[in-house]
Formats: C-alpha cells, sequence, structure tokens
C-alpha cells in the first residue's frame, strides 16, 4: 500500500538526513492519516524548515521519480488602494505564497539529484497545484515515485536507499551544515 510504502521511505530519509547532522520531524510515523491542516501545522512551527512530502503513482513509468512545487491556480488579487492600515498577512491556504521562488529553487535541485538515481525521471521539476503544500509556510516539495504498478512489490522497497541519497543530496545543497540554521520537516 503507497502509505506503508511512503512511511518506510519517510524513515529511511529521515535516518540519513539525521546522520548528516539535520533535525527531522515526521508529519505521521504510524498507521494515521492526519488532515492537510494538521500536517502544516506540524511543519509550520519549525523555524528554518524544509517541507518534503512524499507519494507513490499509479501511473508513470516504473523507476521514475518527479518533484514538484506549488503553483497557485489564480495570482494572489492587488490590493486595492485603502485608508484602512496594511496587515500584510496572507491565509492558511496562501501561506506558500511567500516561499514560491524558494520552492521552486529546492524543487530543482532535488530534482537534479533524483534524475541520475532514477533513470528516465525528468531533470526539472514541474509546478502543479498541489494541495498539500499551499498551507506550508516554508520551502514546499512533493515527491512522486512511479509506479506502484509491478510484479515485484521489492523492487519498489529497493527505491529507498537512492531516494534517501537524493534527498539528502538536495538538502546539503541547499541548506549546507554549518550555514542557516538546519531542521527539516517531512511529509508523510
Amino acid at each position: 500500500m503507497e502509505k506503508e510504502l511512503t512511511l518506510s521511505f519517510a524513515r529511511f530519509a529521515k535516518l540519513e538526513l539525521e546522520r548528516q547532522g539535520f533535525r527531522v520531524f515526521l508529519t505521521r510515523n504510524d498507521d494515521s492519516n492526519p488532515s492537510y491542516d494538521d500536517r502544516a501545522a506540524t511543519a509550520n512551527v519549525h523555524r528554518d524548515a524544509i517541507f518534503i512530502t512524499l507519494h507513490v503513482a499509479s501511473t508513470g513509468a516504473f523507476g521514475t521519480a518527479r518533484t514538484y512545487f506549488n503553483q497557485f491556480a489564480e495570482p494572489l488579487p492587488v490590493a486595492q488602494p485603502t485608508s484602512e492600515p496594511a496587515t500584510n498577512a496572507l491565509s492558511w491556504e496562501d501561506a506558500q505564497r511567500s516561499y514560491l521562488d524558494v520552492s521552486h529553487r529546492f524543487a530543482d535541485i532535488l530534482q537534479s539529484q533524483l534524475a541520475p538515481r532514477f533513470q528516465g525521471s525528468p531533470l526539472a521539476a514541474t509546478g502543479v497545484a498541489v494541495r498539500e503544500l499551499r498551507s506550508i509556510a516554508a520551502p514546499a516539495v512533493a515527491i512522486e515515485i512511479s509506479s506502484v504498478v509491478t510484479s515485484d512489490p521489492e523492487s519498489l522497497r529497493q527505491r529507498a536507499g537512492p531516494l534517501a541519497a537524493a534527498i539528502v543530496a538536495a538538502v546539503r545543497i541547499y541548506r549546507p551544515i554549518g550555514g542557516a540554521a538546519s531542521s527539516g520537516a517531512g511529509g508523510e
């Protein structure tokens, strides 16, 4: 099942990131199913976080990986002139807007690390509307491994090592140890 596979991927990546000195928090560590808002709340309380959510697709060429960053369907409305003081506050649903550029940058770095480890994967990340990412107030990406449609489930489990290695490499490039404070919040 996807939820079991993604949790095992997340746990493996967590161990590898911790070995490199990063703090990692999982938004779930059991068979629970937190809501998008619960996941966002967990990620958003951690200062200087990077949010990564993991998925296994039912489509796509087996053994490929894609990284997505959130792209809002509509631009933020332009504020009309008013005599009221500006609040500059974004709604919960728009929390990712302030992080679109850094999310895109991190997604491209991550995809560049996934592509050589998952043959046939694209070289650049893709921007799409990802509900799970839009409430995250931090760099946020979704990784999708293809495909659960295989006669050998063990071949999917073997993707944990290359996936974790790509995540670690991307995080180290994006936020080297000793640079900015380092912590991560992982999806799944």
